[in-house]
């Protein structure tokens, strides 16, 4: 988020091959146990699979699981009932693909952010997208520390849980313990312009 909001078109890769052990159906929060990883398990497992091909496996009950884990990590959070409603409807709507639980999560948040750029998906796999578009498919990966993101500074904010701040949480982290601050702070978080 902290490079999107320098955009007022945002082109999400939905024809790329699906990235295993990335970010993409994974994410972490801060709960009274420490940093726990939260992820959609997924019925694809095997070959190359486009993107948006990549389906969210059901039999196992992860959304139970997940926002029994959320509510729990920030039900005292000062901004979690702002956001808490639609998120969960979001996390319960029982969506066949990954892809589409993922563009509706960024849709939220860019919503939260009060963000509002073009959002478009990719009609086609492009080895080199042309030069209107700034490629950022690989820029977060998470086998890579956050510290080696040159776009990206660590910002501290006041979290529910512990004195010790815990970085590279995800965007609900910030929302719920922010709430209306979390665009400025993502502002104050980027590293440096990013030349388009």
């Amino acid at each position: 988020m902290v490079v999107l909001q320098q955009f007022d078109e945002i082109k999400w890769e939905q024809h790329e091959h699906y990235v295993k052990q990335s970010f993409r159906n994974r994410c972490y929060i801060k709960t009274a146990q420490g940093t726990e990883m939260l992820v959609v398990p997924l019925t694809n497992k095997h070959g190359k699979v486009s993107s948006k091909d990549v389906r969210i496996d059901y039999s196992i009950h992860w959304q139970n699981n997940h926002w029994r884990t959320i509510e729990s990590a920030y039900r005292k959070a000062p901004y979690f009932e702002f956001y808490a409603d639609d998120l969960k409807k979001i996390i319960y709507q029982n969506q066949d693909f990954l892809f589409d639980l993922n563009l509706e999560l960024l849709s939220f948040c860019l919503k939260c952010i009060r963000h509002k750029p073009v959002v478009a998906v990719s009609v086609a796999y492009e080895k080199s997208p042309d030069s209107t578009f700034y490629d950022l498919r690989s820029a977060i990966q998470a086998k890579k520390p956050y510290s080696d993101r040159s776009i990206y500074k660590l910002t501290s904010y006041q979290q529910v849980f512990g004195n010790q701040f815990a970085a590279n949480l995800s965007l609900i982290d910030l929302l719920f313990c922010e709430g209306p601050q979390t665009g400025s702070l993502l502002l104050a978080s980027r590293n440096k312009e990013l030349n388009k």
